[in-house]
């Protein structure tokens, strides 16, 4: 491998990547405008729970971008707190499985109770992860060398993949235990480095910082796609939430109310 070289333009350091890992602001402490969004979808499960309490238990703006894409524009964001402690022993479906319920049920289990705002209508959890082609599981870069050597992993050994697991959950109207709907799903997509990308042009995007919130240390939706060749799977799912499979799980977990009613229903009409 060469040596990296680079000159010092532009004189300024990078952020650290503490400072990296927190949502930007605008300009002088300004909130930064709006993005435009499209009409709503007009789907009976996403109706359902306009106007309700839809909680995003993840910090990521990505993923709040995302959601917005299919109309849930007015997610409180309530990220959990519990630590993610899960032995990376654990196969990358099971720890993505694993950590994206520990969120929901974290975030779910404190919220159903608020009286002052009422409980969630539905509470959305994700983690995504990201498994070197050697088998190593990539989390978020905790350094520039670090930073490096995973970007340098990425380009030097095959195709890599990323799995985003998707909880969501939502609470029953009749009594029945456990009280709650809940559904999990997992996305995997397949991400190749171009081999032909420098050790250079990796030091130019580690000093952007743009990776240094993510894990595998890039973002596919921004300048990190300079160093993807091509993937195969859900490009959404790289970013940090496939949007197809949500969807997906808010209409299986707002149905299984419907369900229970059509049971009670039922029930009664036999007796």
């Amino acid at each position: 491998m060469t040596d990296i070289k680079y000159n010092s333009t532009p004189s300024e350091a990078p952020p650290s990547y503490e400072t990296a890992a927190k949502p930007a602001n605008g300009a002088a402490g300004k909130p930064s405008p709006a993005l435009r969004v499209p009409l709503p979808l007009d789907l009976p499960a996403l109706n359902t729970i306009r106007g309700k309490r839809v909680i995003l238990a993840s910090a990521s703006p990505r993923r709040k971008l995302l959601l917005a894409q299919i109309g849930l524009t007015q997610l409180e964001v309530i990220p959990s707190t519990v630590p993610e402690a899960f032995p990376k022993s654990l196969s990358p479906f099971e720890y993505a499985v694993k950590t994206a319920t520990q969120k929901a049920m974290t975030v779910y289990s404190k919220e159903i109770d608020n009286v002052a705002r009422g409980e969630p209508a539905l509470v959305i959890a994700a983690d995504t992860v990201v498994v070197s082609s050697l088998g190593l599981l990539l989390e978020k870069p905790r350094s520039e060398a670090d930073h490096i050597a995973m970007l340098t992993t990425l380009r030097d050994t095959g195709p890599h993949k990323v799995f985003t697991a998707v909880t969501v959950m939502a609470p029953l109207t009749s009594a029945r235990d456990p009280g709650y709907a809940m559904e999990t799903t997992v996305e995997e997509t397949t991400v190749r480095f171009d081999k032909e990308v420098t050790d250079d042009l990796i030091l130019a995007y580690v000093k952007t910082r743009e990776g240094a919130d993510k894990a595998g240390g890039y973002g596919i939706q921004g300048v990190g796609a300079i160093l993807v060749e091509r993937i195969e799977g859900s490009f959404d799912n790289v970013v940090g939430l496939p949007l197809r499979a949500t969807l997906g799980l808010i209409e299986k977990v707002l149905a299984q109310d419907d369900d229970l009613d059509d049971d009670l229903i039922g029930d009664v009409e036999d007796e």
